[in-house]
């Protein structure tokens, strides 16, 4: 797993584990998925994502979480 995919684990995770604290314990935990959505389109624009510097730190590579793989032939 590189750093890429493990910052989209890690938000599709907190935005589920929020919705579940939400829908059983009380909806102020929706502030927990709008800070993870605040902070995914922060990280868009500047670039900047303290949850890819700390997984760098783990010793995850970089790659590009997006990359089609190329067709054979």
């Amino acid at each position: 797993m590189n750093i890429d995919r493990a910052v989209l684990a890690m938000a599709g995770g907190m935005v589920l584990l929020s919705l579940g604290l939400a829908w059983f314990f009380s909806p102020y935990w929706l502030l927990l998925t709008a800070f993870v959505g605040v902070n995914m389109l922060q990280a868009a624009f500047t670039g900047f994502c303290p949850a890819a510097i700390i997984f760098r730190k783990l010793g995850l590579k970089s790659g590009s979480a997006f990359e089609c793989a190329k067709a054979a032939g």
